[in-house]
């Protein structure tokens, strides 16, 4: 996705580390996985909010159909 080899990820490793030092990586990382589930879950349920008002579409022709037979 990114193609980024071993030796840029020691690289940006290795920044993160000098800038923010090793006692704050813990949190960091954990902070970004909760970040990364968050965004998952909101991108999951955009989804269903979606599919759910597309299911919900196709069925209102079918009920008018019926009404006004």
């Amino acid at each position: 996705m990114f193609n980024l080899g071993t030796g840029e990820l020691v690289l940006i490793f290795l920044v993160i580390l000098l800038l923010f030092g090793a006692k704050r990586l813990p949190e960091l990382a954990r902070g970004l996985g909760k970040g990364i589930n968050e965004f998952k879950d909101a991108v999951e349920s955009s989804k269903k909010e979606i599919m759910d008002a597309k299911e919900s579409a196709e069925a209102s022709p079918e009920k008018k159909e019926e009404s006004e037979a």
